[in-house]
């Protein structure tokens, strides 16, 4: 009798072992899931979709950002820049396409930086040193800012440099080029459409 009470305790402590086991993976995988659910989620709703919005006929707000100068002290953040047009241009030194663009964009500050447009360069994945030799052999004379950690970067869902985005005075995102745009003609073009809203 007592053998048998023994063996029916350790049936049931055997059951309620298996059963907790059963649950702690049961928790396990939906924890998984919540968690992979989420990191999609925070990934759809990233201004990754930026590129998705635009070709929807939208206009995204441009995420903030405020950055140290790399071209003078200080720091530049966007939203000092409200009520101006400003041509937010993503390079790197080591880009070969980004110093093929340059004279685009340093055409595009010159001539209307005077009637309230702002080029604003933001250097990413770069070294100091080598980011201002790039622009002194460029002549560049815009601001430009240092995305040292790639925030900003990650913010406008970037996957490579050089990448362009047009901002409009409200703040909002109204156009963007992925690649180099070398004929400043395009970028006057565009920013002519933007100055005439």
């Amino acid at each position: 009798m007592a053998v048998e009470c023994a063996s029916a305790s350790y049936r049931i402590t055997v059951a309620a072992s298996s059963s907790l086991r059963q649950q702690v993976v049961l928790l396990g995988t939906l924890a998984a899931v919540l968690g992979l659910l989420a990191f999609v989620t925070v990934r759809t709703n990233r201004p990754a979709s930026i590129t998705v919005a635009l070709a929807r006929g939208l206009t995204p707000e441009a995420p903030q950002f405020v950055l140290p100068r790399l071209d003078a002290e200080g720091t530049l953040g966007l939203a000092s820049l409200r009520g101006k047009v400003v041509v937010v241009n993503f390079w790197a030194s080591w880009c070969i396409p980004c110093r093929e663009e340059a004279q685009a964009l340093e055409a595009t500050w010159r001539r209307y930086r005077d009637r309230g447009v702002v080029v604003v360069g933001i250097n990413v994945q770069d070294l100091v040193p080598q980011a201002r030799r790039f622009l002194k052999e460029t002549k560049t004379t815009f601001p430009v800012i240092r995305d040292k950690d790639n925030t900003v970067y990650r913010a406008y869902g970037l996957t490579g440099v050089p990448e362009t985005f047009f901002v409009d005075r409200q703040g909002r995102i109204v156009r963007k080029f992925p690649g180099a745009v070398t004929d400043s003609k395009e970028w006057f073009r565009i920013v002519e459409e933007i100055l005439a809203r």
